[in-house]
């Protein structure tokens, strides 16, 4: 009996030695891979960009599906990271109630009771959590639960939070782009794994949102925003809409957080579009800067139009003082004399008429009256910009036009050389909105904006800006004149506040009132906004901020107008992107520019000229013209006048006393 209890033992301790044996193999020395359906793959090691977009080092691409989002520079906007939904097979599960436990355990936002419930049904496949971390996904697979299985995903994340939120848009659980650049550019991003390179610098970008920020809680504005773009590529370096929300809770952010007001929203440009009419007028030939123009208000049956403060200005102005005092009626004058017709193929050619052909799908069309609609009333209200509405960046574009040498340029969110993979869905960008030929990314210094104005010849220097390419809209000498008196309307006009030593800056100033729900415009509540060019005397880069419905401040002298609230934020934000942008004052040269791009504010009326306004000779073909039609109206009047009291004596004599 010994022997075999023995033997038996033996053979129980062989049995339990090789089962050990094989728990150790399977376990410790050899262990099995996991079925790929029970763990996803880990996080790989997330490389970085350089600023060609290409992947530096020896890193793989992610295991990602789709493509980064990166600014000029190869800073990161927006990545895929991996992540992995947990689901069950219910059929599979011992204890419904007890996997809830254990499962809350790790996912402390799970509803354990919901949990339960889900998991007793007789189904063989429920989604427990999306989008969980591998950590959690670890976690999870330790608890060794029968029946629970992980699929493997990703998660779309914006590392710079609020920084071009409205820009990058946003996409949905399925990772289809919903919005903005993702939905712009869903079936390149989805299709090729290299980055896509857009043309905004997040420093700029950083600041811009600064100082707007700060000008918008300064004056309790509702709203606001700012565009920094290149005059001559038509870059978008930066694109500011406040309020704003973080880009990686798109789903969960205002509506009024998500509205893009520089593209989407639409506002009367004010007195902006005077620099419009100012340049249709001087292309077209029919006015000179040496031309005057009238102040006095105009009366269109019970609406007047005529100038906020005008005490200081004389009844007659000439072009450039039109444009620095910022006349209305003036400038009503002014499109009268362009004409209808005129000023409409005028706004259709610079892109006021249709949509700003931008990469974002949220870009609005402008609101203007149908050509039967275009009365005189019209023309002069749309010449001191009233009666239109237009985005923000349609503003940028048309002023960029009148100092760039006079090309109407296509505004862009790419980076000049991004290759032809970033292109939209149905392989072509919208009218009038193809990239252009390769240019470089970093921004050009001229001579003269170089610290000590020394040559700029080293190997890594920024080549020369590319002309500007597109449809010629002004001459290159009107172009020129423009500037000048864009200039002069910093030095000595409404736009003083937005002097930067050294940087020459140009602009116009603009204050509309705002229209309420009911239509009529609202008393005191405006548009405020700046649209602005530095350095005038070699165009370069255009900036552009409003501020919806300001507040006047002590500092403003209750004024709620341009020049005390838009335009000196934009001078603080051209000094402070001016140097980040590779650009520096030339303060040792700058009497002399200015001289060179002097204008005065009356220009004298040279040898064999005739001007429009008083007291100059009426041998002027146009003053005769205007002069032959107030005659004609005039008699006109005078005839009907003439037929009325003919009817009353008629009527006198009817009933006098006489033939009763």
């Amino acid at each position: 009996m010994h022997t075999r209890l023995i033997g038996v033992g033996l053979g129980f301790l062989l049995l339990f030695g090789m089962v050990a044996a094989k728990l150790s193999l399977a376990t410790v020395f050899m262990p099995m891979a996991p079925e790929k359906r029970q763990i996803a793959s880990q996080v790989p090691e997330i490389p970085k960009s350089d600023p060609k977009g290409q992947i530096a080092g020896d890193f793989a691409l992610p295991d990602v599906h789709r493509a980064s989002i990166i600014d000029r520079n190869g800073q990161t906007l927006a990545l895929s990271l991996p992540v992995a939904q947990v689901y069950a097979n219910p059929m599979e599960l011992i204890d419904a109630a007890d996997a809830a436990r254990k499962l809350k355990s790790v996912l402390p936002q799970l509803d354990e009771a919901e949990t339960t419930r889900r998991l007793s049904l007789k189904k063989q496949f429920v989604y427990i959590a999306r989008d969980i971390s591998p950590v959690q996904e670890i976690a999870i697979n330790n608890l060794g639960i029968p029946g629970i299985y992980f699929e493997a995903s990703e998660r779309r994340h914006y590392p710079l939070g609020r920084t071009a939120a409205q820009i990058l848009g946003g996409v949905d659980i399925d990772d289809h782009g919903v919005a903005g650049i993702e939905r712009f550019f869903n079936e390149r991003l989805t299709k090729d794994r290299t980055p896509l390179r857009l043309s905004l610098d997040v420093r700029i970008q950083a600041v811009a949102r600064e100082v707007t920020q700060a000008a918008m809680d300064e004056f309790q504005a509702i709203g606001a925003a700012s565009i920094v773009m290149d005059v001559n590529t038509g870059e978008i370096i930066s694109m500011v809409s406040l309020p704003d929300y973080d880009a990686n809770d798109f789903g969960h952010a205002p509506a009024d957080s998500r509205f893009n007001r520089a593209v989407t929203g639409m506002y009367e440009p004010g007195s902006t579009f005077k620099l419009q009419t100012a340049a249709m007028a001087i292309e077209y030939g029919v006015a000179h800067i040496w031309d005057r123009f009238s102040t006095i208000p105009i009366h269109i049956g019970r609406f007047t139009i005529s100038d906020i403060k005008s005490d200081h200005f004389a009844p007659w102005l000439a072009l450039p003082n039109v444009l620095a005092k910022s006349s209305n009626p003036a400038a009503a004058h002014i499109a009268l004399d362009v004409g209808a017709k005129r000023q409409q193929d005028w706004l259709r050619n610079l892109g006021f008429l249709s949509r700003v052909p931008v990469e974002l799908p949220e870009a609005g069309r402008p609101i203007v009256p149908s050509s039967k609609n275009w009365g005189i009333s019209t023309v002069m209200t749309v010449g001191f910009g009233h009666g239109v509405a237009e985005s923000p960046l349609a503003i940028v574009r048309g002023t960029a036009a009148t100092v760039n040498g006079g090309i109407l340029i296509k505004p862009t969110l790419l980076a000049r050389e991004q290759d032809e993979a970033a292109k939209p869905d149905n392989g072509t960008l919208p009218p009038d909105n193809t990239p252009g030929t390769a240019s470089p990314a970093a921004p050009v210094v001229p001579a003269a904006f170089r610290p000590d104005n020394t040559s700029n010849t080293s190997s890594d220097a920024p080549s020369p800006s590319p002309a500007p390419e597109g449809l010629r809209v002004i001459s290159e000498e009107n172009s020129k004149l423009i500037r000048k008196m864009l200039r002069l309307d910093v030095t000595q006009g409404t736009a003083r506040n937005a002097e930067v030593a050294g940087y020459f800056v140009g602009g116009k100033t603009g204050t509309a009132e705002k229209v309420g729900p009911n239509g009529r415009y609202l008393k005191h509540v405006n548009i405020s906004a700046f649209t602005s060019i530095f350095p005038m005397n070699a165009p370069r880069y255009a900036v552009y901020l409003m501020l919806d419905s300001p507040h006047p401040t002590p500092k403003t002298h209750g004024f709620v107008t341009s020049g005390w609230n838009a335009t000196p934020a934009a001078g603080k934000l051209i000094a402070r992107i001016g140097p980040m942008l590779g650009m520096f004052p030339d303060t040792k040269n700058a009497a002399k520019i200015d001289a060179e791009m002097a204008i005065p504010l009356e220009p004298g009326i040279p040898p064999g000229k005739r001007a429009l306004g008083p007291g100059n000779d009426p041998g002027d073909p146009r003053i005769a013209a205007q002069k032959e039609k107030q005659e004609k109206a005039a008699a006109k009047a005078a005839e009907k006048a003439a037929r009325l009291a003919t009817k009353a004596s008629e009527r006198s004599l009817r009933h006098s006393p006489e033939r009763g």
